[in-house]
């Protein structure tokens, strides 16, 4: 599952965005147990009728949304996925799609 992780520079820190297809129906569950843990990272919807959701994770807390990540899959159906083509109107999504003059593609 961290073959599709991407990074951008976000002023001092690093964000990864780590995107999943899961069950319509656990969306709200893995939102909930992403937002049980303080700071871990935040959980966007991208396609509601696809059941996709993005993961952003600060790098510091990388391992362990991992980690969740792993202990989750055991519960419930979910499928690490590339960046999906045309994020429609989340303006969060597109900010980090695309990074200003003093930001970039971190490798």
């Amino acid at each position: 599952m961290r073959e599709n992780t991407r990074a951008f520079l976000a002023g001092p820190m690093d964000v990864h965005e780590i995107y999943l297809r899961v069950r319509r129906p656990d969306i709200a569950y893995i939102k909930f147990i992403v937002e049980s843990y303080e700071l871990l990272g935040i959980i966007r919807t991208v396609d509601p009728e696809k059941a996709v959701i993005a993961l952003l994770v600060l790098e510091d807390s990388l391992q362990l949304a991992r980690e969740v990540l792993d202990a989750v899959a055991g519960e419930v159906s979910l499928e690490e996925i590339p960046r999906p083509a045309g994020l429609g109107d989340d303006w969060l999504l597109g900010e980090l799609a695309a990074p200003g003059p003093d930001a970039g593609e971190v490798p």
